[in-house]
Formats: structure tokens, C-alpha cells, sequence
């Protein structure tokens, strides 16, 4: 049982950006993913999630407006597109999965996801 983000990479402010996580070894339809980050010398932060079966979203308010999170059954990958990228969303990006799992708007908590990814390094510079 595996997640993999990938995507990350250099970006100019303004810019665009899409990561993903792919799952092997189960499948990501009834899981509840969200994404975390970890800017460099901060704490990991929750920043999106995608609910279990009924694919309601939540974001944080400072990527409200600009990130998207989906899921691609077909693909067993959760995606999370970023527009208007800030210098201050700089950060490794994780995301993590929990079976049966339903996000609210108050966000996800690392303790109640098993399953992670390694990370992809997102940086937003000029």
C-alpha cells in the first residue's frame, strides 16, 4: 500500500501548477485524501482534503479561491491544482489517505490518516 506525489517543481508567481497523488495497492474511491504542506522552518500545515464517496472539498482559507482538489478513479490519483501561485505557498507537499474518511471545513488531522506520501517540493520563485 503506496502513495506517491509527484509533480512538484519550480514555478514563477502567478503561475500554475498540478500535483498528484497515485495510490497502489488499494483503490482511492473510498478513501478520504487531503493534502498537506510543510513551508521550510514551519509546521506541516492542512491545506485541502476531499471526502470519502460523496467528494465534498474543503480548503484552508489562504489557498481558498486558487487550489482545487479532484480525484480520477480511473487513474487511482487525487489531484490538487494551484493557480495564482504565491511565493508563500513555497513548500513540500504531502498528501495522505484514510479509508471511510469525511473532511469537514475545520480541516483534516494528521493523526487520523494512515497512509502518506513522500512528498513533492513545490517552490514559487522568480
Amino acid at each position: 500500500v503506496q502513495l506517491q506525489a509527484s509533480g512538484g517543481g519550480l514555478v514563477q508567481p502567478g503561475g500554475s501548477l498540478r500535483v498528484s497523488c497515485a495510490a497502489s495497492g488499494f483503490t482511492l474511491d473510498y478513501y478520504g485524501i487531503a493534502w498537506f504542506r510543510q513551508a521550510p522552518g514551519k509546521e506541516r500545515e492542512w491545506i485541502s482534503c476531499i471526502s470519502s464517496g460523496i467528494d465534498r472539498t474543503y480548503y484552508v482559507d489562504s489557498v481558498k479561491g486558487r487550489f482545487t482538489i479532484s480525484r480520477d478513479n480511473a487513474k487511482n490519483t487525487v489531484f490538487l491544482q494551484m493557480n495564482s501561485l504565491k511565493p508563500e505557498d513555497t513548500a513540500v507537499y504531502y498528501c495522505a489517505a484514510e479509508p471511510n474518511y469525511y473532511c469537514s471545513e475545520y480541516g483534516a488531522y494528521e493523526g487520523d490518516l494512515t497512509f502518506w506520501g513522500q512528498g513533492t517540493l513545490v517552490t514559487v520563485s522568480s
